[in-house]
C-alpha cells in the first residue's frame, strides 16, 4: 500500500471522531463572541464619542506596535488562502462534504472573526494607512503561500499545530503591550483572539497525537521533515505596494522581534512544547529511520537555541507604508 493510501486510511479512521473534535474545540456560532462585541456600536448615540476615545488612546501607542498590529491583521485577513489550502489536504473531501471538510469550514468561520475585528479597529484608530494595508492584504491573497507540506495531512497538521501556537503568542503579546499603554479594550480584544488560537492549537496538536497512536513512524518522519525545513510563516510572501513578492516579510519579522511580539526564541520554545506535548521521547514501535528522526528532533531545540543567540537585528527601523511614524 502506498504512503498516500495509508494516510488516507488514517484520515478516514480519524474522521469518525470529527464531530467530537468540533464539540470539544470549536464554539457554537450563537454563543461565541463576535467582533462587534469589542467595537464602538455604530447604532448607538455615543458612537462618535467612543471612536474619539479610541483614537485618543491610539495616539499613545508606538509606531512598532502598529506595525505588529497591521502584520497580525494582514495574516488573519489572508484566510481564503488557508481554507483553500486545507481543503486540498489528503482526506479532506469538500465535494462529498465529509467530516474533515466540515471541520475546515467551521474552523474558518471562527478564524474569520479575527481579521474582521482587527481590521475595523485599525480603521477606527486613525493611525494606519488603510489603503496600503488593503493593497498588502490583496497581494498576500493573490500570491498564496508555499509552506512545504503538499497535500500530506501529517505535515499539514504539524504545520497548523505550530502555527496556531505562534499566532497565540503574537496576539497575546500585542494584548500585553496594549495594556501597558492603557488601551484596555484593545488588550481584551487581542487576548480573546489569542484564546481562539490556543483552542485551535490544541485541536490540531490532538489530531497529530491521534495519528502518532496509529501510524507512529510515518508521523515521526513527517514531524522531522517539517522541523528540518523550518516552519514558514503564513505571511512569508508579504509585500507592500510597488514591491516584489516577499520583500516586506523580513523587515516585518525584524520589527516584530525588536518589539518582542514574536522572536526566534519563541520559535524554539514552540518546537520544544510540541516535542513535550506529543511525548516524542516515549513513542514506541518505531522503524530504524523513525528512531533516527526522533533523535534528531530531541536534540533540535538546543541546536536552534544556539543559532538564535547569534541573530543580529538591523539597527535601522524600516518605515512601512502602512503606518506613518507619529
Amino acid at each position: 500500500m502506498s504512503l498516500t493510501n495509508i494516510r488516507l486510511e488514517v484520515m478516514q479512521f480519524l474522521e469518525k471522531n470529527v464531530d467530537s473534535f468540533i464539540q470539544q474545540y470549536l464554539i457554537p456560532v450563537e454563543t461565541i463572541w463576535q467582533p462587534s462585541d469589542f467595537l464602538p456600536n455604530s447604532q448607538s448615540e455615543t458612537f462618535f464619542d467612543e471612536v474619539k476615545e479610541l483614537q485618543e488612546i491610539a495616539k499613545d501607542l508606538p509606531y512598532d506596535f502598529w506595525v505588529a498590529m497591521v502584520g497580525d491583521t494582514i495574516t488573519e485577513e489572508a484566510l481564503p488562502t488557508y481554507e483553500s489550502w486545507l481543503m486540498e489536504v489528503e482526506g479532506v473531501n469538500n465535494l462529498e462534504n465529509n467530516g474533515w471538510s466540515k471541520w475546515v469550514r467551521q474552523w474558518t468561520g471562527e478564524e474569520n472573526r479575527h481579521g474582521d475585528l482587527l481590521n475595523k479597529y485599525l480603521y477606527l484608530s486613525g493611525r494606519v494607512n488603510m489603503r496600503e494595508v488593503e493593497i498588502t492584504t490583496q497581494h498576500l491573497i493573490n500570491d498564496g503561500f508555499e509552506i512545504g507540506t503538499g497535500r500530506d495531512p501529517y505535515k499539514n497538521f504539524v504545520y497548523t499545530s505550530f502555527q496556531e501556537l505562534a499566532t497565540y503568542v503574537s496576539h497575546n503579546r500585542v494584548s500585553q503591550i496594549a495594556k501597558q499603554y492603557g488601551d484596555n479594550k484593545l488588550s481584551k480584544a487581542c487576548k480573546i483572539i489569542a484564546g481562539d488560537e490556543m483552542r485551535h492549537h490544541q485541536a490540531y496538536s490532538e489530531f497529530v497525537n491521534q495519528i502518532f497512536k496509529v501510524d507512529p513512524s510515518e508521523m515521526m518522519l513527517a514531524f522531522q521533515y517539517m522541523m528540518k525545513q523550518k516552519i514558514t510563516m503564513p505571511a512569508h510572501f508579504l509585500r507592500e505596494s510597488g514591491q516584489s513578492i516577499s520583500t516586506a516579510f523580513n523587515q516585518f519579522s525584524d520589527s516584530a522581534q525588536k518589539l518582542g511580539v514574536y522572536t526566534a526564541n519563541d520559535y524554539v520554545d514552540i518546537m520544544q512544547k510540541l516535542i513535550d506535548k506529543w511525548q516524542i521521547d516515549k513513542i514506541s514501535n518505531l522503524t530504524d529511520e523513525a528512531e533516527k528522526a526522533r533523535d534528531y528532533l530531541m536534540k533540535l531545540p538546543a541546536r536552534m537555541a544556539k543559532i538564535s543567540e547569534r541573530i543580529v537585528l538591523p539597527e535601522e527601523n524600516h518605515v512601512f507604508k502602512w503606518v506613518q511614524p507619529a
